[in-house]
C-alpha cells in the first residue's frame, strides 16, 4: 500500500504541470480572443459614432454587439445599442397605417411586415430584458402580433429573413408567454422550407429564384450562397437556444441544424473559409468573411451546447476561427473580405481586405464570443 501511495504521488507530481499548462494555455487564448473582441468592436464604434437607421444591416451588427456585451459586461457596448434604439424610437419601419403595411422587399416606412425591418426587435428585446420598460418592446409586439393575426404564412420568402425574424419570435415569446410566437414561427418556417430548402444538399437557396436546375452556378452546380446559409444556420442556433425544452418542434429544428452542419463542413475550404457559392468554389473564388463567421459561430455554438460532436466538428470550427483571426481581421481592428450587400455569389466581384460592413462585424463578434465560451469550458 505504501508503494502504491508513493507511485500515485509521483504520477500526480508529473501530471500537475501538464494540467496547469493546459489551463494556462486556454486562459491565455481566451485573453487573446477577448482582446480581439474589444479591438474589433471598439474600432467599429469609434469609427461609426452616429447611430444608423433600423434596417437589417445595422440591426445585424447590433446582434453581435449585444452578444459582446453579454460576454464581457462592457457598458459602452450596451449604451451604443441603446443609443441606436432610442434614435430609431424603438421601431423598425415607422408607418402606423396597418392597411398599407407590406412584406415584399422595401426600404421605406410602409414595409413594416418585411423581415429586414424586424431584425431590430431582437436587440430591443435584449435591452428590455436587461432593464424592463414596455416602450422598448411596444412596437415590436404591435407589429409581430398584428402579423400573427393575419391568415398569411408566406412572410419569410428569402433565406436571410430566417435570421432576421426567427429569434425575434422566440425572444418575444420569453417575454410575453404568448404561445402564438412559437406556433407562427413554425408555420412561417414551414413555408420557407417548401420554397428554399434542398433536402438532398441540406442547404437553403437564397430564395425561389435560385432553385436548381432553374438556376445553376457558373459551372452548372447547385448555387448555395454562403452568407444566405450562414444566416439560416445562425438562426437555428439562436432559436434552439431560446425555445423551451418542452417545445414540440425542438427536435425537428435540432435535426435541421445538425443536417446543415454536415453539409457546411463538407464545403469548407482548406484555409478555413467558405467561398461565396458553397458548392462551386470556382464560381466566385476567394476569401469571404460574413458567411464564414456565421458558420463558425454556429459550429462553436453547437459544440458548446452538445448538439454537434466535438470530435467531428471542432477542426472545422477552429479552421474557421483561424481564418477570421489571421486573414479577415486587419491590424487596425477592421474586419475585411466581407462581401457587400447583395443576394448571391457574383463572379468577378472584388472582395478584399478593405471590404467591410456592419453586418460582417456583427457576425465576427458572434463567432469570437462563442469561441470564448468554448475556451471557458
Amino acid at each position: 500500500m505504501i508503494r502504491l501511495s508513493k507511485l500515485f504521488t509521483v504520477i500526480m507530481i508529473l501530471l500537475c504541470p501538464m494540467v496547469v499548462l493546459g489551463v494556462n494555455a486556454n486562459s491565455s487564448e481566451k485573453e487573446q480572443v477577448l482582446a480581439i473582441i474589444h479591438k474589433v468592436n471598439n474600432h467599429w464604434q469609434t469609427t461609426h459614432p452616429e447611430p444608423g437607421w433600423a434596417f437589417w444591416e445595422h440591426a445585424a451588427y447590433h446582434t453581435g454587439n449585444m452578444e459582446a456585451y453579454f460576454l464581457t459586461g462592457k457598458e459602452e457596448y450596451r449604451r451604443y445599442s441603446e443609443k441606436w434604439a432610442e434614435h430609431n424610437e424603438w421601431k423598425g419601419a415607422k408607418s402606423d397605417d396597418k392597411i398599407n403595411w407590406k412584406y415584399s422587399y422595401g426600404e421605406t416606412d410602409e414595409y413594416v411586415l418585411f423581415g429586414d425591418w424586424q431584425t431590430c426587435f431582437q436587440t430591443y428585446a435584449d435591452l428590455y430584458v436587461l432593464d424592463p420598460d414596455e416602450r422598448k418592446i411596444a412596437r415590436a409586439r404591435e407589429v409581430m402580433e398584428y402579423q400573427m393575426s393575419t391568415s398569411r404564412n408566406d412572410y419569410w420568402w428569402w433565406a436571410d429573413g430566417l435570421y432576421m425574424v426567427m429569434p425575434v419570435m422566440t425572444k418575444l415569446y420569453h417575454i410575453t408567454g404568448n404561445p402564438l410566437y412559437p406556433e407562427k414561427l413554425d408555420e412561417y418556417l414551414s413555408y420557407a422550407d417548401k420554397i428554399m430548402y434542398d433536402s438532398e444538399a441540406n442547404l437553403y437557396y437564397r430564395d425561389a429564384k435560385y432553385i436548381y436546375p432553374k438556376h445553376t452556378s457558373a459551372n452548372g452546380k447547385k448555387d448555395f450562397w454562403a452568407r444566405g446559409d450562414g444566416w439560416v444556420f445562425a438562426a437555428f442556433a439562436k432559436v434552439i437556444k431560446d425555445l423551451p425544452q418542452t417545445n414540440a418542434n425542438r427536435t425537428k429544428y435540432i435535426q435541421r441544424f445538425q443536417d446543415m452542419a454536415k453539409a457546411i463542413i463538407a464545403s469548407q475550404q482548406p484555409e478555413g473559409y467558405w467561398t461565396r457559392s458553397m458548392l462551386d468554389p470556382a464560381h466566385a473564388p476567394g476569401y469571404e468573411t460574413s458567411g464564414t463567421a456565421f458558420f463558425t459561430y454556429g459550429l462553436f455554438w453547437g459544440i458548446n451546447n452538445g448538439y454537434l460532436e466535438k470530435e467531428k466538428y471542432m477542426n472545422a470550427a477552429l479552421k474557421g476561427w483561424n481564418y477570421l483571426k489571421n486573414t479577415a481581421l486587419q491590424s487596425d481592428g477592421s474586419v475585411g473580405y466581407v462581401q457587400p450587400i447583395g443576394e448571391k455569389a457574383i463572379p468577378g466581384q472584388v472582395v478584399d481586405k478593405q471590404s467591410t460592413a456592419n453586418f460582417g462585424v456583427g457576425a465576427f463578434l458572434l463567432a469570437a464570443c462563442e469561441y470564448t465560451r468554448y475556451l471557458d469550458k
